[in-house]
């Protein structure tokens, strides 16, 4: 590493202003302070330096997730494998399977946002932030693992130009980057990003998997229940077998790529809460929020709305609820910041995503738009519980000045 450091230290002149490459000085800052800790902060004493700087914070976000990412991995190689009929499931040829489905995906979201950041930062002549490196990675994450790489380009770039740089850029952001590119891609693209197909790898990878036949259905849990009929809900996995509530809790269903797993998101859970990265307040108001509205529609099922038979306990374990709960709802940068609006902001998240999914046939995942309706009002929350803060001080200082 020294010879690393002495490497950077002596191409650094280049780069500064006056030198051949000083117009590439927010590229070269950006990769210097990517590998090494800044420390030209304070020479004086006057600032505290905390150890949990931005970047750290970053990268404990990105540990947190590499257990849904690599179960994702397993995950899309098992439901192939599942989808062909197949009745051994060698692990390490599922993880390779999963592992080769989802490198494009991560390759493209970092090289379509990461250029666009590199770009403005250097035009702006800013350093350049390191938020990118998570919603890098949520992106392909939170998608299903068909999603043409084309559409997943386009939908990334129109997020982090229109949804974050426009604004400011890192920190400045009223909607969550990674939920809009979902979002986008969602309602540009609704043909190839819902129906039975889309959530299920289909074809063969460097001679691993299996090529599953045009008729193949793969639905996902939520979309067996918005096209279902009847009076007893039966939900299937592509074998044909039902469902368990462990299966659920494990994420050996169809959904988008690292969101199935409530077992793993529960682990990235705890490293977020151990570190103090991710609000417990958040979370927990998020998960009472879907407890309570999941009770309500279990108490008022009917066949007209399917969803209603679920538990309040399966509301929470199917589609992207826990994830949303987890890493969605607790950007720091678009949820509420004051201690009462977490509470206030997690329970809106919690509600509407329910209430979305279960009375609107439409459109059976509730949680990306109910934590982006969330952070729409996240500041009118926070408006409103400091001014009812400095209403009741107001009113006991005249109190005790009357007194």
């Amino acid at each position: 590493m020294k010879a690393l450091r002495n490497y950077l230290n002596r191409i650094k002149p280049n780069f500064e202003p006056g030198g051949k490459l000083h117009s590439f000085q927010s590229v070269f800052d950006g990769f210097e302070t990517f590998l090494y800790t800044p420390n030209t902060t304070s020479t004086s004493g006057v600032n505290i330096h905390d150890s949990l700087d931005s970047k750290r914070i970053m990268i404990i976000v990105v540990l947190a997730l590499m257990p849904c990412l690599l179960f994702g991995m397993y995950n899309t190689g098992y439901q192939n494998w599942l989808a062909a009929g197949a009745t051994d499931f060698p692990f390490w040829q599922l993880m390779m399977y999963g592992f080769l489905a989802v490198l494009p995906r991560i390759v493209v979201a970092y090289v379509v946002g990461l250029g666009i950041e590199f770009a403005v930062a250097q035009w702006r002549r800013e350093e350049i932030q390191e938020g990118f490196l998570v919603t890098g990675i949520l992106i392909p994450l939170i998608c299903p693992v068909e999603t043409p790489l084309w559409m997943l380009a386009v939908a990334t770039a129109f997020s982090v130009i229109f949804v974050k740089e426009v604004f400011g850029g890192t920190g400045y952001n009223v909607f969550n980057v990674a939920l809009v590119t979902r979002a986008f891609l969602f309602f540009a693209y609704p043909a190839q990003m819902s129906g039975d197909k889309v959530f299920v790898s289909s074809g063969s990878i460097l001679g691993l998997g299996y090529d599953l036949p045009d008729g193949f259905t793969g639905a996902t849990p939520l979309g067996q229940i918005a096209s279902f009929a009847g009076d007893k809900l039966e939900l299937l996995n592509l074998r044909g077998d039902v469902i368990s509530t462990w299966d659920a809790f494990i994420g050996l269903i169809p959904g988008s790529f690292g969101e199935t797993s409530t077992l793993c998101i529960l682990i990235g859970a705890a490293i977020l809460l151990a570190t103090g990265i991710a609000s417990w307040r958040i979370m927990l108001s998020v998960v009472a929020g879907g407890l309570l509205m999941g009770w309500i529609a279990n108490v008022f099922e009917t066949s007209t709305y399917p969803a209603s038979f679920l538990s309040p306990l399966d509301q929470l374990l199917y589609g992207g609820f826990a994830f949303a709960a987890v890493f969605m709802a607790t950007d720091p940068v678009t949820a509420a910041k004051t201690g009462a609006g977490k509470y206030i902001y997690g329970l809106l998240v919690g509600v509407m995503a329910v209430l979305i999914r279960t009375y609107n046939n439409g459109y059976p995942e509730g949680a990306m738009l109910a934590v982006l309706l969330a952070n729409a009002l996240a500041p009118l929350i926070d408006h409103c519980v400091v001014q009812a803060n400095v209403s009741r001080r107001m009113r006991r200082l005249k109190e005790r000045a009357k007194a």
